[in-house]
């Protein structure tokens, strides 16, 4: 009897333990919607955090602002409100610039000289510059301004900044020196693009247009150089009827200029305006040759 109550037993206990087993792994339609919740809990919260991790700071917004401009100097004073005459009688060619150099935010400064730069951070409105780099030339009459700038440039400084279509950047240094930029546009922001660098021989005689006889034409040669800086050719001279932002032909004085060319596709109201595919821009003139006048005898 007790061998048979104990083979009767096994199967009974069997379908007991598999019946609560099945119990415990079957699910109430409320689990299943309070899973679903912390599911889409989990969910919502990974995406809140993603959406604050690629928000922009307010001080990245400002940096964003005063990388899109190039600004020269308009005022500079000192605590007592008198100008800095040294840095005033040359303010048009004072220039600051924001860049972004190998992910890290740096300035370019200049009295018309050399050029020195420094990394910056931002924080706040206080902006700390580190120790600053410099070309090494010799600058003669500008080398005290030079060095005056360079101080006002290093440390800390107090920034605002006024929109409008001229922004102006007001910046108060350590030692109470006001110095008031005005912004001008770049070309990379204005056109939405990066340039692509052209080199261009042009001629200080200009003809009339082929398809236009009242109108001149600049004379161009497309101007080729290698990594070295040499010249290595120089195409086949055509005219240019367009214009050159920045550039002002000069008749007493063969020029090689290097330029910025900013395709126009993809910006239609720049493009309707200019007629173009290419807007043109002046970098810098890297030759200039004068012509010698013929004397009639």
């Amino acid at each position: 009897m007790k061998s048979s109550l104990q083979i009767t037993l096994l199967p009974t206990l069997l379908v007991v333990s598999l019946a609560l087993s099945a119990c415990q792994k079957a699910s109430s339609p409320n689990d299943i919607e309070a899973q679903n919740d912390g599911d889409n809990n989990s969910i919502a919260d990974s995406m809140s955090a993603a959406t604050a991790a690629v928000a922009i700071s307010p001080e990245q917004q400002i940096i964003d602002s005063l990388s899109k401009y190039r600004w020269t100097l308009d005022t500079a004073y000192n605590s007592n409100k008198q100008p800095l005459t040294s840095l005033m009688t040359i303010k048009d060619q004072v220039t600051l610039s924001f860049n972004d150099y190998q992910g890290q935010n740096t300035i370019n400064y200049s009295v018309g000289c050399n050029t020195m730069s420094a990394a910056y951070q931002l924080q706040g409105d206080t902006f700390t510059t580190e120790n600053s780099m410099s070309t090494k030339m010799s600058c003669a009459d500008l080398n005290s301004t030079e060095n005056r700038l360079n101080e006002l440039m290093e440390g800390d400084s107090v920034l605002s900044l006024a929109d409008g279509d001229t922004p102006l950047l007001t910046q108060v240094t350590s030692d109470a020196v006001t110095l008031v930029w005005t912004g001008r546009m770049t070309s990379q922001a204005k056109y939405h693009s990066k340039g692509e660098t052209l080199f261009w021989s042009i001629s200080a005689q200009t003809k009339h247009c082929i398809g236009d006889s009242s109108q001149q034409c600049l004379q161009i040669k497309p101007v080729t150089y290698d990594e070295q800086g040499v010249k290595v050719s120089e195409g086949k001279e055509v005219e240019f009827a367009g214009t050159i932002e920045g550039y002002q032909h000069d008749k007493n004085h063969d020029e090689v200029l290097r330029l910025q060319r900013y395709r126009l596709e993809g910006n239609e109201n720049l493009a309707k305006v200019s007629d173009a595919k290419y807007a043109y821009v002046l970098d810098t003139v890297i030759e200039s040759t004068v012509i010698e006048s013929t004397v009639v005898e």
